[in-house]
């Protein structure tokens, strides 16, 4: 983390929602291969199990993806978000083959390794999209991906240890990114509120207390209110 300027990361964070919002709107194949993804869940039924439908990426799409990067002292964030998952990941990677695409750049975000990577590679392939260079890691040594996580930059090796963004907010005595809702209440917010913005907002609160944490880990002090720039 010493070698690594601030100013060559892009901190992210991505919402998403299931392709479909119940359980009873899949399609006969769908239900057929998610019951069989849940086989594993036999203490309840797939059904009941459809509430997590927004975390597989084959069943799931992006609906927003908060960035925020340092220039000239400043954090400037910015929320890419809308119902056209490819509209939006285009956008995103226009930005990485633009701006971030040198040896000298990283991507960072919490449980990223676990969760906001994969999910982005499966889903550009799924809109038959070709991967970013920051995100063509198939076949890399591990020391050689320049993906950063917050998450497991906390671990120190402890393979056990789930520790949430909030958590670590709490710790650091960060502002909470929770202060109105919580990444389980994205699909009701998009679905039946059909507010985009709100989820635009909860996504770059997540993205400015990623980059505080971040600072925090290397013994920095976190950014002000007052540094940061919405676009």
């Amino acid at each position: 983390m010493s070698s690594i300027k601030l100013e060559n990361i892009l901190f992210i964070d991505i919402e998403t929602v299931p392709i479909q919002y119940q359980y009873s709107e899949l399609s006969d194949v769908a239900r057929e291969l998610w019951d069989k993804k849940m086989f594993y869940a036999t203490e309840t039924s797939s059904e009941s199990q459809y509430d997590k439908a927004g975390i597989f990426a084959e069943f799931a799409k992006i609906v927003c993806i908060g960035l925020g990067y340092i220039r000239d002292g400043k954090f400037r964030t910015k929320a890419i978000a809308g119902d056209d998952e490819k509209d939006i990941l285009l956008n995103f990677s226009q930005i990485l083959q633009s701006h971030f695409y040198k040896e000298e750049h990283y991507l960072c975000a919490h449980n990223g390794k676990e969760f906001d990577f994969p999910f982005l590679c499966r889903r550009l392939l799924v809109n038959r999209m070709a991967l970013p260079k920051l995100l063509q890691i198939q076949g890399f040594k591990p020391w050689n991906v320049r993906h950063l996580d917050t998450m497991e930059l906390w671990r120190f090796g402890d393979v056990k240890n789930f520790t949430s963004l909030n958590l670590l907010a709490h710790i650091f005595n960060i502002p909470s990114p929770k202060d109105d809702i919580d990444g389980s209440q994205i699909a009701k917010v998009y679905y039946q509120e059909q507010n985009i913005e709100r989820i635009k907002t909860y996504c770059l609160k997540d993205v400015i207390t990623l980059v505080r944490i971040y600072q925090s880990l290397k013994g920095l002090e976190p950014l002000k209110d007052e540094d940061i720039i919405y676009n």
